[in-house]
């Protein structure tokens, strides 16, 4: 009865198209790749980042993530997932990642907020990117969540750093031990999240770190 139309232009959608049209996804994200990527000092064993987009407070993008966290459009995240896929290949970012020694980690949820919300977004984003990259997404369990965190809105980054402190655990080191890890998340602020995970990642001994998000705070 309702025709399926784009979030964010409100044109009509082809049948193979999910939540966001061809004609967004190219024009309304090409421009913005890698804003700011080179803001923030990375960790020794992080090769890069990458980030598809200047969040745009009170603009579409922020409506998007928002549809897609607390709305459970989990589609939204599998068509931003394929756009970021598709920019890290047009712009060679990963040319030396091996398929058959990458894998897709998306940041881990605490089982309780994931109870709450349903699902893990940033694994929405993964699949997307998965289709497009062909790296498989690392075993759910194989990297855990252990520390039920506040939200990070409005801390410093001492305070952030604080928070988010011992709240990741490698449960199965054998998956991941060797491997070259993309971590996707949605958002990238101050990295204390992203880079809390990588410490926790080098203790099990994975090669090359990517971190690649949807949007660069």
């Amino acid at each position: 009865m309702f025709p399926k139309v784009c979030t964010i232009c409100g044109m009509s959608l082809f049948k193979t198209q999910r939540f966001i049209c061809t004609e967004c996804a190219v024009k309304r994200f090409e421009s913005a790749v890698n804003s700011k990527a080179d803001r923030i000092n990375l960790p020794a064993s992080v090769i890069g980042r990458f980030a598809l987009w200047q969040f745009d407070k009170g603009g579409y993008l922020q409506e998007l993530l928002h549809k897609l966290k607390y709305h459970r459009l989990t589609g939204v995240g599998e068509d931003l997932g394929t756009i970021l896929g598709n920019q890290l290949k047009i712009n060679s970012v990963l040319e030396n990642f091996d398929c058959t020694q990458t894998l897709i980690l998306p940041v881990p949820l605490h089982q309780k907020k994931r109870r709450i919300r349903g699902f893990n977004q940033a694994f929405y984003i993964s699949k997307g990117m998965a289709e497009v990259l062909e790296y498989p997404i690392v075993k759910k369990g194989v990297v855990e969540r252990t520390k039920n965190t506040k939200t990070q809105t409005g801390f410093s980054l001492g305070k952030r750093r604080e928070n988010i402190a011992n709240a990741f655990r490698v449960a199965i080191p054998k998956e991941i031990t060797g491997k070259n890890i993309i971590i996707v998340d949605d958002v990238f602020t101050t990295g204390a999240t992203a880079f809390e995970l990588v410490s926790e990642l080098n203790s099990a001994n994975v090669g090359k770190i990517f971190i690649a998000t949807v949007a660069q705070a």
